[in-house]
């Protein structure tokens, strides 16, 4: 994970709404607010969903940048979903927060059956492999890929994503071909790309990707986190700054 990520089990105060994070192993951290900052809405939504809650602070964010009547979050881990619903229950946007508790599979599976689709789909899904494994049970749902395959992902999107639709994702940087390739597979076409650092001396570490069914000049940019050890760019600062109280 990037830096700034939260260990603690405190609630984590953003400007307009407060993330509790102590029923889950999952924890508020930088890839979710990336996401939530940079994902394109320009296409007004009037529908998000959002693919593994975990607290729920993705699905906040998009509450509070966008007019969306309707958005949706799914969460496979049970305690992570009552988390995300009392974290919902808690903020302005209530009434327009919902939360599943369910497989993003059979979600997936039920809502193509409806022919429902969602004009703007969010993930910052598991991307470890089981070498990697934990004893818990929890943390290993959340973050390993045995849980939700890129595949499965991928697949499952293509069908419930709007014809006009935006995919929104973040993923390790060294899976981004990978996934491009299997995106294209299902139909998605990359649109547009940032590739995120830590600091201008270190790996790329995570990329920004967002995809749809039309097929585009790839627009691609690229973040640097921080100068130095908790001072930010101006490039992040202006990214996240309606949300983390002190920037």
């Amino acid at each position: 994970m990037l830096k700034m990520n939260i260990i603690l089990n405190t609630p984590f105060k953003f400007k307009e709404f407060t993330i509790h994070q102590d029923k889950t192993a999952m924890k508020v951290g930088t890839d979710g607010v990336l996401l939530g900052s940079w994902c394109s809405i320009d296409n007004h939504p009037g529908a998000i969903l959002d693919i593994g809650a975990g607290t729920g602070v993705v699905s906040l964010m998009l509450a509070q940048r966008s007019d969306a009547m309707t958005i949706d979050a799914v969460e496979l881990v049970e305690n992570a979903y009552e988390q995300t619903v009392g974290n919902f229950e808690k903020s302005d946007w209530g009434d327009r927060l919902y939360c599943y508790n369910a497989t993003f599979q059979e979600f997936a599976n039920e809502l193509a059956e409806e022919e429902e689709t969602y004009d703007l789909i969010v993930s910052n899904p598991p991307f470890y492999t089981d070498g990697f494994k934990t004893k818990d049970m929890e943390r290993n749902k959340a973050r390993f890929t045995s849980s939700l395959s890129f595949e499965e992902l991928l697949k499952g999107v293509s069908r419930i994503v709007s014809e006009n639709g935006i995919f929104s994702v973040i993923i390790p940087f060294k899976e981004e071909n990978n996934f491009i390739d299997l995106a294209k597979q299902n139909r998605l076409f990359l649109n547009r790309v940032c590739r995120v650092q830590g600091n201008k001396t270190s790996e790329i570490k995570r990329s920004l990707m967002e995809f749809s069914f039309n097929q585009t000049a790839i627009k691609e940019e690229s973040l640097i986190i921080e100068t130095e050890r908790h001072k930010y760019t101006e490039d992040y600062i202006n990214l996240t700054k309606d949300f983390y109280l002190k920037m």
